[in-house]
C-alpha cells in the first residue's frame, strides 16, 4: 500500500506542511500576523515574517479563547495556549496552484463568541463537507475582548477588525496556492462572527476582498466612541490602573480578562430579574465589538447600508427561532405560571403591541413566548431593518426553526452543524439528540454551498419588506416567520408573498 505524503504548499511567507484526510487536506495554525504581545499588544496587526524551511501546519495554533459563554453557546471551543493567536486554518480538496488557472470558490469563516470568547479550532468549523462539494474553507482568529476592541488612548481602535482585514488580505494573496480563487471569496460567520461579516460588508477598507456575505444570527455591534470610552474607564477602575495606554499595558492578559466582563456574564437567578436582564441584553449595546470611530469603521452598519455601501454584494442573513431561550431554562418554574402579558411587559413590549405579539407567537408557554420576544428583539427586528435599507440589493433571509429534542428549542448555535453538514461532530448529539435530521442538514449545507458557488442560496430574495423568508425545519413552515418581529418593530403585517 502506497503511503501518501503530507501535502506541502508554498505561501508568500514560506512553505507549510498539512495533512491529508481522505480526498482533502487541512493546513492548521498558519500565522497571518506576528504575535500581538509586548509592543504589538495594542497595535495594529503586523504581517507575519517569512520563515525558512517547511513550517508544520498539522495542529491548530494558539487561540485567543479564554472562556466560553456558558449561558448561550453550545459549541466545543478548545483553549490552546500560546502567543501566536493570529492564524488561519485552510481546508482544501486541491492543495497547490490550479493547473488550469481556475481556482475553487472560497468560504472564509469568522467565529462568534460575543467578541470576548470563541475559537476557530472548534470541530464544528471543520471544512471537510465543503471540500467534498468543491469549496476551499478558511477559518480565522482575531483578538478578543478588551485587547481586540477596547478603547486604549494612543492605540489604534478596532484592533480586532484590523485582524479580520489582514486575514482577508492573506487569503487574497495566498489562497490560490491552496487551490482557491481569490476573486470568488464569500464571508460567513455566526453570532459575533455574523455581526463581523456585516461590518465588513460596509467597510471601505474591505471592499474587493470578497463577493458575498452569509450572516448567521449576526447583528452589528456599532459601538459609539463614548460607549467604548466608558467601558474602558470601567475596566481601568477594576484594574486599579489609569485609563491610559501605559496603564492598560501594565496589566497582564489574565488580569484584563478578569476585569473586562462579558455579555450575559452574571445573570440574576430570580425569574423576573433574569427576564428583565435578558430584555436589557436584547436592546442595549454590547460592551465590545466594532467601534464607529469615523476612520476605519466610518458609520453604523444600517446607515452605511442606507448610503449604498455593499449594496450590490449578495447577502444572506437569518437567525434561529429561539436563540437565547436556553438562558430562561433555569427560571421556567417561575415564568410558566405567569400570564404571558406580564412577561412581555417585563421585556418592555409596549402595551398596544402585546396582544398582537402574542397572536404572532401562537399557543406557547410563557417561557417560550418570552424567549421568542428576546430573540426577535435582538435579531430579527434588526435583520428586517437591514433588508429595508438594502432596498433592491440582492438580499435573502432564512429562519432556523427546528426544535432540538434535547432542549425543545431552536437555540443559538444549533444551526451551525447543519450548515457545516457536521452532525457527527463532537458535542452535536449532546445538543441536537442522537438522530438530528440529516435531510435538513443536506438542505442547509446545500444552500450555503450554492451561495458560495453561484451567489444565490436557492430561494426568492427577501426584498425590502422581507416578503420571502426561507424556513429550515422538518415541520410545515409558518406563513410569515417575521410576523412577531414586524409587531415588535412597529412594521405593518406582510400583505404579499412571492
Amino acid at each position: 500500500m502506497t503511503v501518501r505524503e503530507d501535502p506541502v504548499v508554498r505561501t508568500n511567507n514560506g512553505d507549510v506542511r498539512g495533512t491529508w484526510r481522505g480526498e482533502s487536506a487541512r493546513f492548521l495554525g498558519i500565522p497571518f500576523a506576528e504575535p500581538p504581545v509586548g509592543a504589538l499588544r495594542f497595535a495594529a496587526p503586523v504581517a507575519a515574517r517569512p520563515w525558512s524551511g517547511v513550517r508544520d501546519a498539522r495542529e491548530y495554533g494558539p487561540t485567543p479563547q479564554r472562556a466560553q459563554l456558558a449561558e448561550v453557546t453550545m459549541i466545543p471551543e478548545p483553549t490552546i495556549p500560546g502567543d501566536s493567536i493570529l492564524n488561519v486554518n485552510v481546508f482544501t480538496p486541491a492543495p497547490g496552484e490550479p493547473a488550469d488557472g481556475a481556482g475553487l470558490p472560497v468560504l472564509v469563516w469568522v467565529h462568534g463568541g460575543g467578541y470576548t470568547a470563541g475559537s476557530p479550532a472548534s470541530p464544528w468549523y471543520d471544512g471537510a463537507a465543503f471540500n467534498r462539494d468543491g469549496v476551499v474553507t478558511v477559518s480565522v482568529s482575531y483578538r478578543l475582548g478588551f485587547d481586540g476592541f477596547g478603547w486604549v488612548p494612543g492605540a489604534p481602535s478596532n484592533r480586532g477588525v484590523r485582524d479580520w482585514l489582514l486575514a482577508l488580505e492573506w487569503v487574497r494573496d495566498n489562497i490560490r496556492a491552496f487551490g482557491g480563487d481569490p476573486d470568488r471569496v464569500t464571508l460567513a460567520g455566526q453570532s459575533a462572527g455574523g455581526g463581523a461579516v456585516l461590518t465588513l460588508l460596509t467597510l471601505p477598507a474591505a471592499q474587493g476582498l470578497f463577493r458575498g456575505v452569509f450572516s448567521l444570527s449576526g447583528v452589528p455591534a456599532d459601538i459609539s466612541p463614548e460607549q467604548a470610552r466608558a467601558v474602558s474607564e470601567s475596566v481601568a477602575e477594576r484594574l486599579s490602573v489609569p485609563a491610559t495606554g501605559a496603564g492598560f499595558a501594565s496589566a497582564g492578559e489574565a488580569e484584563v480578562f478578569a476585569a473586562q466582563g462579558a455579555p450575559l456574564g452574571d445573570l440574576p437567578s430570580s425569574g423576573i430579574e433574569r427576564l428583565r436582564a435578558l430584555g436589557r441584553f436584547a436592546t442595549e449595546p454590547m460592551p465590545y465589538g466594532p467601534v464607529v470611530d469615523g476612520e476605519l469603521v466610518v458609520d453604523t452598519v444600517p446607515r452605511s447600508l442606507a448610503s449604498g455601501a455593499g449594496r450590490r454584494v449578495p447577502l444572506v442573513m437569518g437567525s434561529t427561532r429561539d436563540e437565547f431561550s436556553r438562558s430562561l431554562g433555569a427560571i421556567r418554574a417561575d415564568l410558566d405560571p405567569l400570564d404571558p402579558v406580564i412577561a412581555l411587559e417585563t421585556l418592555g413590549v409596549p402595551a398596544d403591541r402585546r396582544d398582537a405579539a402574542l397572536a404572532a407567537i401562537g399557543r406557547e408557554s410563557t417561557t417560550t413566548a418570552a424567549g421568542r420576544v428576546i430573540a426577535d428583539t435582538l435579531f430579527r427586528t434588526r435583520l428586517l431593518e437591514i433588508a429595508e435599507v438594502r432596498g433592491d440589493g440582492p438580499t435573502w433571509m432564512y429562519d432556523f426553526a427546528w426544535r432540538s429534542p434535547v432542549s425543545g428549542y431552536a437555540l443559538h448555535c444549533l444551526d451551525i452543524p447543519f450548515f457545516f453538514d457536521a452532525l457527527d461532530e463532537e458535542n452535536v448529539a449532546r445538543v441536537a439528540g442522537d438522530a438530528p435530521p440529516q435531510r435538513l442538514a443536506d438542505e442547509m449545507h446545500d444552500a450555503l454551498v450554492r451561495f458560495v458557488v453561484d451567489g444565490d442560496p436557492g430561494w426568492e430574495p427577501a426584498g425590502p419588506d422581507a416578503r420571502s423568508i426561507r424556513t429550515f425545519d422538518t415541520r410545515e413552515p409558518e406563513d410569515d416567520p417575521a410576523a412577531l418581529a414586524r409587531v415588535l418593530s412597529g412594521r405593518p403585517a406582510r400583505t404579499a408573498t412571492r
